[in-house]
């Protein structure tokens, strides 16, 4: 299992940690940003595929800013996926 970190940008959270397992997702953690929808984002992801996870949270939008906390734990899977 490999662990990474990503700093975000452009939301409230200001990074998110996680573990790969292979392509599945463990462990998710954001620091700050709304704690009941990250908690529920991180729980939804966990055991998920890394690929199926970026093709259902990349692209969603938080009132106009362009990303949010899903849209940037997509971009960290993104990273992280090249990474290995």
């Amino acid at each position: 299992m490999k662990s990474f970190s990503y700093k975000t940008k452009g939301t409230c959270s200001r990074e998110i940690s996680f573990e790969l397992d292979g392509n599945i997702i463990r462990n998710v953690k954001f620091v700050f940003g709304c704690m009941g929808n990250t908690q529920g984002v991180a729980r939804l992801v966990e055991g998920m595929d890394v690929d199926e996870a970026i093709e259902r949270l990349r692209g969603i939008d938080c009132n106009g800013r362009g990303t949010s906390c899903p849209d940037q734990l997509a971009q960290a899977l993104i990273q992280a996926r090249a990474a290995q």
